[in-house]
């Protein structure tokens, strides 16, 4: 089981958050795994989706790249033919939000206020300016705080985090399924993307990220933004990395060390294959560098 999860782990972590005009997705495959009561998880190139499955029809958390939303509604369709009612958005980001202008015909898309905001209108991303997205794919239904939906059978709970990957970032707790999706709030033995252009800040996140972990329900089966199916121990793994590199990077720039310095000295050895991911070692040193001088608390 733990060589499956693994092969998993190193599909989805490919670098998915490149433009997706620069990519080749011909042969990418969308995949389904059970995970616990109507969810299951889909991996393909971008961020994990969470779909509910039942008698209400479907609904899914994410959507990956634009170019896979065929395979991931060829994948659908193999677990049930019911119609796509809903589409949740846990933030912004396209291999997030990829399908939405075509999804968003047939289903009701649902994310926080920031979401909407940053999606519809022109925004900057490493740089670039990308242009607002088509209207199909701007969220109807919004909210600040968060938000239940009752769909086949169960409570499934949005909740907003402040600031910490995006500004607009949410969980979703399928909650008697006993199954939380957490967005970009958790990259399985991977460094994070922090997107400091889109509010996020690397104080907010380890602060959210902790407080996911403090309430993280008995048995719970995460499906976390990127990475293979997990739990307690993986997020647990992912708390402590995020505490410790913080705090080292904290101290050295309180001694006045300069970014180049940091990323001279670069982390414990145990570290490592953390920045084997999308996020190398050097570019987590300098997200967490930038974002502590940029903001307190």
């Amino acid at each position: 089981m733990k060589s499956l999860l693994a092969a998993a782990a190193a599909v989805a972590l490919v670098p998915s958050l490149a433009p997706a005009q620069e990519r080749d997705f011909s042969k990418v495959e969308v995949k389904a795994t059970p995970v616990a009561g109507n969810v299951h998880m889909l991996q393909g190139a971008g961020g994990n989706i969470g779909v509910s499955v039942g008698p209400d029809g479907l609904l899914i958390v994410d959507d990956e790249f634009a170019p896979l939303v065929e395979k991931v509604r060829a994948t659908l369709r193999t677990l049930g033919r019911g119609r796509l009612a809903y589409v949740l958005n846990t933030h912004v980001h396209s291999d997030h939000t990829g399908g939405n202008a075509v999804l968003g015909r047939e289903a009701t898309i649902v994310a926080h206020e920031a979401v909407r905001t940053r999606i519809s209108r022109e925004r900057t991303r490493r740089g670039q300016t990308l242009p607002p997205a088509p209207k199909e794919a701007w969220p109807v239904i919004t909210f600040t705080q968060g938000m239940s939906l009752w769909f086949n059978g169960e409570e499934i709970r949005i909740t907003h985090l402040p600031s910490g990957h995006t500004d607009g970032d949410s969980t979703v707790h399928f909650v008697s399924s006993n199954v939380l999706h957490t967005g970009d709030h958790f990259f399985v033995d991977r460094f994070p993307v922090i997107d400091l252009e889109a509010g996020g800040s690397v104080e907010g996140y380890l602060r959210n990220v902790e407080g996911v972990l403090a309430r993280l329900p008995s048995g719970v089966r995460i499906i976390p933004g990127h990475g293979a199916l997990a739990g307690r121990e993986e997020l647990e793994r992912f708390v402590a990395m995020l505490r410790e590199t913080v705090g080292l990077v904290r101290q050295k720039k309180a001694a006045g060390k300069t970014l180049e310095q940091v990323k001279g000295e670069g982390l414990p050895e145990k570290y490592r294959s953390w920045g084997e991911g999308h996020v190398k070692t050097d570019t987590w040193l300098e997200t967490v560098y930038k974002s502590l001088g940029a903001t307190k608390g």
